[in-house]
């Protein structure tokens, strides 16, 4: 008979996470919070579960897929665009986070090992959870959120040397300092070789590789994964950990033109494989140790809390940066990493660290988290009473506002052309021409080449693509598909959001239908629908049915 245990344990964590999931969302609380919540009332609170292998195991593959998703962020293009003040500021606040943390940790009694631990814990912010509350806000692509993103992606590259020593800190073959030596060199050696390895195929295999299927998405997806578990496989032969493995996978495939694709087909499968890392997490942790450590915990959450936006405030005041650009990027760092668990519970499978320090990074996670999430979300108001106090002259930081600060996305006003044909191609040059702001879509990317207008890689079906799109701040939305199905659907989110949509009905059959959803305008016969809606855009600046 086939053992079910596996399928229950995951099905207890799944249910759990979704249910703290659905609590926490009025309070706008992060799901990482969420999902450690729902481990603690698993595990410490009922007894419930304890965490077996195989679900270790699953944890384990999301951490993998979470690592390469931030691989597949780090293009060369973004870091050429954040400039300096992202490497001045994340390696600025990894000194200073350290030692402070450091310091603060000897001051509590913890010895110099689990200091050590505790301070690189502290010093990461959280990639996962800024973005995603950014992205809530509509602040990725203004001038505070380009820099933040750019920090983080440095941290991220401080974050692999550190998990490459922590690697070979943890291989067993020799001891004494010439050993912990020989390990750290054989770590770092087989993450340069990968590296080296990840940079040559970016270069001269991927582009091709990928370009010969990036026609089919589904084809992409499963590609990418197959590359990203290459690059594990290959780190755990080398003894690196699997995480290393993932990044560089990642990396590899962020210079291809297709990364935005993956990203949004691998987040979904990530989302899941995270769901029960940090439920799994949470299954772990020690009540006991929770209450040993609430001092400490709390006084470590006020230093992240309240250190972190004080180094980073002063240091983008020094890149010449605005008072309010600078306040509004620092509050973005007020919390610890997933790096950090994920650092942690390596500490504790090597041996390196107790369970109780486990818990207590847990604690601080938990505060500091959901304390920034709201930090984030109400900066502007914090901004203003901190403004009022007169807090921020201390800082030196210019009073008047940044050229480039703007918010939200930078598609505004704009039409999106959904489908690539040659209807499609023309209706974006022709708009464009008349200085109409375009947004070209498909997920083919030859036909997007050759454009003059901006364009957005991805299948128009998943509201994530309408989303990057900016479908909610458009003026219109135009489908030359040739795909009934699609046409219906896009045809129903635009109208659902009062967005005029203007949609190609190639066939007679379709027009009612269409007609019924809500449809503005029906391109029938191509040519004269297309003249038609040209005439329409420049006339009035705006669809009219």
């Amino acid at each position: 008979m086939t053992d079910t245990t596996v399928l229950r344990e995951l099905g207890f964590i799944i249910l759990a996470a979704a249910v703290l999931s659905i609590v926490a969302r009025p309070a706008r609380i992060p799901s990482i919070v969420a999902y450690i919540l729902a481990g603690l009332g698993l595990g410490p609170v009922s007894g419930l579960m304890t965490v077996s292998e195989t679900v270790h195991l699953a944890s384990e593959v999301g951490i993998a897929l979470l690592l390469f998703l931030v691989g597949l962020e780090l293009s060369l293009e973004k870091i050429r665009d954040v400039g300096k003040v992202a490497v001045a500021a994340g390696l600025g606040q990894v000194v200073f986070t350290a030692a402070g943390g450091f310091a603060l940790s000897m001051a509590l009694s913890f010895t110099a090992l689990e200091s050590i631990f505790i301070a690189t814990a502290l010093t990461f912010s959280s990639t996962v959870v800024v973005v995603k509350l950014l992205d809530q806000k509509g602040d990725l692509d203004a001038l505070y959120g380009r820099i933040a993103v750019g920090i983080f992606l440095v941290q991220d590259l401080v974050v692999i040397v550190v998990l490459t020593i922590l690697a070979g800190l943890g291989r067993q073959e020799a001891a004494g300092v010439a050993g912990v030596g020989g390990n750290l060199a054989l770590a770092f050696g087989g993450m340069a070789f990968l590296l080296a390895l990840a940079a040559a195929a970016s270069r001269w295999v991927l582009p091709r590789l990928f370009g010969w299927v990036s026609h089919s998405p589904e084809i992409l997806f499963i590609w990418s994964l197959t590359w990203c578990f290459l690059f594990v496989m290959a780190a755990e032969k080398m003894h690196l950990s699997l995480e290393i493995g993932a990044f560089l996978a990642g990396i590899s495939l962020a210079q291809l033109p297709y990364n935005h694709e993956m990203r949004r087909r691998v987040h979904p499968l990530m989302n899941f494989f995270i769901a029960v890392f940090f439920v799994s997490l949470g299954i772990q942790m020690e009540f006991s140790a929770a209450r040993e450590y609430w001092v400490p915990g709390l006084v470590l959450s006020l230093f992240v809390l309240v250190g972190n936006p004080v180094i980073f405030m002063w240091i983008i005041a020094r890149a010449g940066f605005g008072e309010r650009t600078s306040f509004r990027t620092s509050v973005t760092v007020a919390q610890i990493s997933e790096f950090s668990f994920i650092f942690a519970a390596m500490g504790m499978g090597a041996g390196l660290i107790k369970e109780s320090i486990l818990s207590l990074i847990g604690i601080v996670g938990l505060v500091t988290i959901a304390a920034s999430a709201y930090m984030i979300l109400y900066a502007d108001t914090l901004y203003h009473h901190a403004r009022r106090w007169k807090l921020l002259r201390l800082f030196g930081a210019r009073q008047v506002e940044d050229p480039d600060e703007r918010e939200g996305s930078s598609f505004s006003e704009h039409i999106i052309i959904v489908g690539m044909n040659s209807l499609g191609r023309r209706l974006a040059m022709d708009l464009t021409k008349r200085g109409d702001g375009v947004l070209a879509v498909d997920s083919d990317p030859r036909k997007l080449e050759g454009l003059p207008c901006p364009t957005l890689l991805g299948n128009a079906e998943h509201l994530s693509v309408l989303e990057e799109a900016g479908l909610d701040r458009a003026r219109l939305l135009v489908s030359a598909l040739h795909i009934e199905e699609t046409n219906n659907l896009l045809t129903h989110r635009a109208r659902d959001r009062g967005i005029p949509v203007s949609v190609h009905a190639f066939e007679s059959g379709h027009v009612p239908e269409l007609q019924a959803l809500g449809a503005n305008h029906l391109m029938v016969a191509r040519e004269l629908g297309a003249e038609r809606l040209l005439e329409a855009v420049q006339r009035h600046g705006a669809f009219q049915p």
